[in-house]
């Protein structure tokens, strides 16, 4: 057996989660990695051995871990980190990079955060359950994005069932529930011509209290997110159909094609049209070690 096995996924068009890049490796001893700062959230399950991991908390201080088999650790966007295999007993481990609009709630569900990077599990039975569907995705990088998609949900329910506390199952449930009816309206209604008033309303809160759950919970703001999500479904209809930039755009909630057009260059970076010409079939790109 090799002792490295690393993919990179395919396909970004996933909304609530996506997978980047994830893989499984038995290092050397010593072997290290940074300091670097990450773009999405990378989980690390410890399956056998030890090291050690210095990562920067939100004061931007850089605090040591001892990590052994068993636990985990959180790279966490935009945080610099570095992490060592032990020189005697060098760890063996798992890991899975994904990101999203679900992300931060699912992370923040399991207790940690970049003042809390370690995890740590209750359940010897999940925790067994969680590192079987990492490994499982590492080693079948041959099946299909939705195939993959749908074990990385497995996963990140193992993930979050394992560690998380008592704290968020209790103070959670209420602005939970807020936040599932917010996203359920926004997926049934992208394409209206709905306002974030309008989204509150369906929660039954006034807009500022709203806003201020929503951002606790998702990491941006409402009308962030609703422009995310409908920008998010106007690529997937560019890349995989041959309707016009204008009926795309009315599809996605955006009448007026030149505001469409605007709103969607903000956020990739180039006009619908060129998005297209460079997207329209998917391109696989090579693995780079990580």
């Amino acid at each position: 057996m090799n002792d490295l096995l690393f993919s990179v996924f395919p396909n970004e068009n996933f909304v609530d989660i996506g997978l980047y890049q994830y893989g499984w490796e038995h290092c050397a001893p010593a072997h290290s990695f940074g300091p670097a700062a990450r773009n999405h959230y990378i989980f690390h399950y410890v399956i056998s051995g030890t090291g050690t991991l210095m990562a920067d908390n939100s004061a931007g201080e850089t605090i040591t871990y001892q990590v052994k088999s068993g636990h985990g650790f959180m790279l966490f966007p935009g945080h610099i980190n570095t992490y060592i295999a032990d020189t005697d007993f060098p760890w063996e481990y798992t890991w899975v990079e994904f990101d999203g609009l679900r992300a931060k709630e699912i992370v923040e569900t399991a207790g940690l955060s970049p003042d809390h990077p370690v995890y740590h599990s209750h359940s010897a039975d999940l925790r067994q359950k969680m590192m079987e569907e990492m490994l499982y995705i590492s080693h079948n990088s041959q099946e299909s994005s939705f195939h993959l998609i749908g074990h990385t949900w497995l996963f990140l329910d193992y993930f979050m069932r394992s560690a998380e506390t008592v704290r968020m199952k209790q103070d959670g449930s209420i602005r939970d529930f807020y936040i599932k009816e917010a996203l359920s309206f926004i997926e049934q209604n992208f394409q209206n011509d709905i306002s974030i008033e309008d989204i509150a309303a369906c929660c039954g809160l006034n807009r500022s209290y709203f806003g201020k759950i929503f951002h606790d919970t998702i990491g941006r703001s409402p009308q962030e997110f609703l422009i995310s999500y409908r920008m998010t479904k106007a690529a997937e209809l560019l890349k995989i159909t041959a309707l016009s930039i204008a009926d795309i755009g009315n599809a996605v909630g955006y009448p007026n094609q030149l505001h469409f057009s605007r709103a969607f260059k903000n956020v990739y970076g180039m006009s619908p049209r060129n998005w297209r010409m460079k997207n329209r079939l998917v391109e696989k790109k090579p693995p780079v070690r990580k």
